[in-house]
Parts: C-alpha cells; structure tokens; sequence
C-alpha cells in the first residue's frame, strides 16, 4: 500500500462528490442532510452531534431509503475507543406467525416492526453529543417545514413504487409522499412536509422519549389499530434504546479494520476480505477476467458462510465466537477451494432473495472522533403506509425475518430482531481512524465495500477513484449482476463462460450500493470526503 499514491492524488469537485476540509468532514446520499452536519459542526458540535443531524436530516430528504419509522445501526470510535451500536427494532407483541400473511411482511401496517431510529439517534446524542438537542433537530425542521426538491432518482422511484403506494388501503403513504396522494413528483417540484416539521417541534421540545410515550404513541397507536396493524403504545414504551457491542475486526494486507457484529452482517465482509489476504496485492490490481471470477467466488462463499451460521447475541451464541469463521486458515482453505470454473458444490439456486433500500452516512471530526451509520425503512418507501398526522413512513422489517425454522434466531416471533445486511467500517491506521466508510444496497453492502476497500488498499488509488469504479456482486446461487458496459467485453464474455448466470445493470447502477466515505489524510492532516456517483449526495467540511 503507498500512502502517497493514495492520498496525494485526491482532489475535491465542482460537483461536491469528493470533497476537502481542514476542519472535519460530512458525507451523506442527500446535500441538505450533509449540509446540516456540516451546520452542526461549524456550531461547535463533534461527530455525534453532526451524525445525529444528518440522520434526522436524511429522513425527511430521502424517506425512499431511512426516518423516523425505521431502524438504524452505527459504527463511533469515540475518545480513543470504538464501539458498535446495535440499533435492532423490534416485533410488536402482537405479531405472531399465524396471524400474518405473506404479502403482509411486505407491505402494509403489518409489516413494521417497533421504530428504532429515533432511540439509537437520541441515545446518541445524549451519550456522546455536546451541543443542545434542539440544536440537532433544527435542520429537520427547517427541510420539512419549507421543504427541498425533488430529484430525478426520487421521481423516478415515486414512479416505479406507485401502484405499491396506491394498493395500501388508506392510501397514507400516498397521502404524503405523491403530489395530490395521486401521482409522483416531477424532479425539481418542491416538497414540504408540514406534519413531519411539527413532530420534530414536539422532539425537540420533550426530547426523543416524546416518541415513545405520550400523545405520539398513542396517536400511533390509534393509527395502527384503525388499520389492522400490530403495533401498540405498549411496544412503543418498551424504549428500542440501542445495545453497544464490541466491534469485530481483521487485518487487510497491514491495516485494521472494524465493523459490527451480528445481527449485522460485518462478519461477511470481514470474511471476505480474509479471503482476499491470500492473493497477492498485483493480482487484484491487473483487473484480469481471472481475478473478477476469484472475487465473485469470494462472495459466494462469504455470503453462504453469513446465511448458513446465523446467530443473535442477545439470546444465544450458536458458535463460541467468530474465531474459526474468520480465522486465516478458514479463510485460506475457502481461497484455496475456488476453481476455475463456478464452483457447483455451493447452490446454484437463490435461497435467500433480498432487496431493500437503506442509507449511509459517514462524519469525522478534529477532535479525532468518526461515526457512521446505517439506517433503512427496509424496502424502498418501507411499509408504504404513513403514520397518520405524524408524516413520516412505517418501516416493513418484518420481512426481515424468517418464518420456516423455528429454531432460527430470527424467527418471526414476538420481540425478535430483524437480521440486518449493514457493514460499516472504520480503517484504522498506527491505531487511529483514518477511513470510514459504509454503503446501503441489501446484501450488495459488503461487496460494495470490500471492492471500495481493495481499489484503496491493493491498487492504491485515492477514495475518489475507488468510489466510480464498475461495480459487481455475486450472489448464492451465481447470479453475476454488474455494470456491464463499463467493464471489458472479454471480462464479461470469461465470467459467462466460466459457469455465471449475468445480470447486466445499467452503468453506475443504483442497485450496487453507494459508498459514502471519509478520510483523514496521514500525509496532511486534512479531511478528504466522497458521496457516491450513484445517488443524489455530496460531501463538505466546515470552512
């Protein structure tokens, strides 16, 4: 790895895609969300306090993907120390197997699990935070109030998510988030939210137990009841306050990197990398067919791995720990099992179909603090229906869960926790932060990552570059889906050949996650920042 190559090379854009600050550094999917972290930091606020503005920010921007219905994981390393924040939701105590439909996980009042976004953000901010918690809520309130425009890649998801939006019976969430409940937005309409900007008032004023307690619970309550849904002011006042957990970390070629535990699915990227330990930095960085089909194999094994060996630590560990999954003979021994052809012993079926959309933040500050998180409503627009008065959408984790195996740790029972798909990493460097990145996209988040994290490492190119890359993932059952226009046509031709079922997506593809990633310079001290190419965001220092 040649530091030099990697960050000298790194150059901020008219665009705001990669950006540099001497003062700390925001990236986020939408500019009004960067820019409130950005706000926060200029107050005097640390990485907590602009994170927690962002999120906030980022569900009233871009509620396709997170808000205040949904769930949200992190990764801080804080004063020295780094942490995981397990931000699980929760099943409701009502919802039980055989009282809920197929489609009704999917879509609907029945589908949402207990909100965890506002705890984790609150909890947050009221641990590791120092400006005052009207001060984080501030820009929501501002954005819904007066609202933003909407993008194209907004309309274009209002558009495909329409007849979803108008089979929910009582319309909600069409009622708030279609112009008229009727119809998508044309990007560049403005949009305001005026009944999401009087909830954040009610937030800031009675702080984050306000939402789990009092008038908006049980106005959720009622809600849910009207509309055959599981949720009660009962759930909500068994606070969803975030669990931390010690990180899971490994060794890439001679950097640590830290990601969190089950229930999210680090430990997947982690084994990849692992794996990736025991080619030779040269062979990733020639781009050969061979070394496309060694990393899609990779994914393959990884993700079997990950599905294969489930368990939640909050009720038992189904293995004594992750030392043999991701020790380096485990890993060798997966490397050394790749053939050159698909390998058929794995299956070549989809057992574990999975789309949603979720979104990605990352925040360092100059006190030496860095915080990424998570956060999703499950599917694009989650559950599609609304809250009614309160503005913001329910999420549909419930689709989250399994329903076949009883035994399974996240078996659909009441106040199980979805089993999560998010990666977020911290890079350390001699022992202190120095990359910090994280992606949504499902179960393409951690091959979305390590690609971002290998161009870095064993090509030596600057965030920047490693962010526009072409893209690709391999599912289970050897389904190739990858930006197939911008790789060489041999390439392509060699994957096909070798035994990969191809899934061409259209050129910088939304479906291959979105990297938003923070740096701080070893060479200058400085703060580089990217937001993916893919979506709507930009990254920014303070001045």
């Amino acid at each position: 790895m040649n530091l030099d190559k990697i960050e000298a090379r790194f150059h901020a854009t008219v665009d705001r895609k990669c950006a540099l600050s001497a003062n700390g550094m925001v990236s986020t999917a939408f500019p009004e969300a960067t820019e409130a972290g950005v706000e926060i930091l200029e107050k005097g606020g640390n990485a907590v306090d602009a994170a927690c503005a962002a999120a906030f920010a980022l569900g009233v921007c871009e509620p396709q993907a997170s808000g205040l219905g949904g769930q949200s994981m992190g990764i801080l390393h804080f004063e020295g120390k780094t942490i995981a924040i397990d931000g699980s939701s929760r099943v409701p105590s009502l919802a039980h197997l055989d009282r809920i439909e197929k489609v009704e996980r999917f879509t609907g009042y029945r589908a949402t699990t207990v909100p965890s976004t506002p705890a984790v953000l609150g909890y947050l901010h009221f641990h590791y935070g120092k400006l005052d918690w009207k001060d984080i809520l501030e820009p929501s309130i501002r954005i819904a109030r007066y609202g933003y425009k909407i993008t194209p890649l907004q309309s274009s998801m209002q558009i495909r998510e329409l007849d979803a939006f108008l089979g929910i019976e009582s319309q909600s969430g069409a009622g708030y988030f279609l112009k008229n409940g009727k119809t998508p937005y044309e990007p560049r309409e403005l949009f305001i939210q005026e009944d999401l900007a009087r909830l954040f008032e009610h937030l800031a004023e009675h702080g984050v137990k306000a939402f789990y307690k009092g008038p908006i619970a049980n106005q959720i309550d009622r809600d849910m009841r009207e509309n055959g849904g599981f949720l009660r002011a009962e759930d909500l006042a068994l606070v969803p306050w975030p669990v931390e957990r010690k990180p899971i970390k490994r060794k890439y070629r001679k950097l640590t990197v830290l990601t969190c535990p089950p229930p999210s699915a680090g430990r997947t990227l982690l084994l990849v990398l692992q794996m990736l330990n025991h080619l030779p930095s040269k062979f990733l960085r020639h781009r050969s067919p061979e070394s496309y089909h060694f990393m899609a194999e990779t994914f393959r094994k990884a993700l079997l791995n990950n599905k294969e060996r489930p368990y939640d630590p909050n009720i038992y560990r189904q293995l004594p720990d992750d030392r043999r999954i991701l020790s380096r003979e485990y890993a060798r021994d997966l490397s050394a099992s790749i053939r050159d052809t698909i390998d058929p012993s794995l299956p070549l079926t989809e057992l574990y179909p999975l789309e949603s959309d979720t979104t990605h933040l990352s925040v360092m500050d100059n006190e030496g603090n860095a915080i990424g998180i998570t956060q999703s409503i499950e599917r694009v627009y989650g559950s599609r229906a609304a809250a009614q008065g309160l503005g913001f959408l329910y999420n549909n984790y419930m689709s989250a869960l399994e329903t076949k195996d009883p035994a399974h740790p996240y078996y659909l029972r009441p106040n199980a926790v979805p089993w999560s798909s998010v990666a977020p990493v911290i890079v350390l460097y001699n022992k202190q932060p120095w990359l910090l990145a994280g992606s949504p996209g499902s179960e393409r988040i951690f091959s979305a990552v390590s690609q971002f994290l290998s161009h870095i490492v064993d090509e030596n190119l600057p965030i920047s570059d490693a962010m526009t890359l072409p893209r690709m993932h391999c599912s289970i059952g050897g389904t190739l889906s990858l930006e197939a226009e911008r790789f060489d046509p041999s390439v392509v031709s060699y994957l096909k050949n070798v035994g990969y079922k191809l899934d061409p997506r259209e050129p910088y593809s939304f479906y291959l996650g979105a990297v938003h990633a923070v740096m701080k310079s070893q060479l200058t001290g400085e703060f580089q920042g990217v937001a993916e190419i893919r979506r709507d965001g930009i990254a920014a220092g303070p001045e």
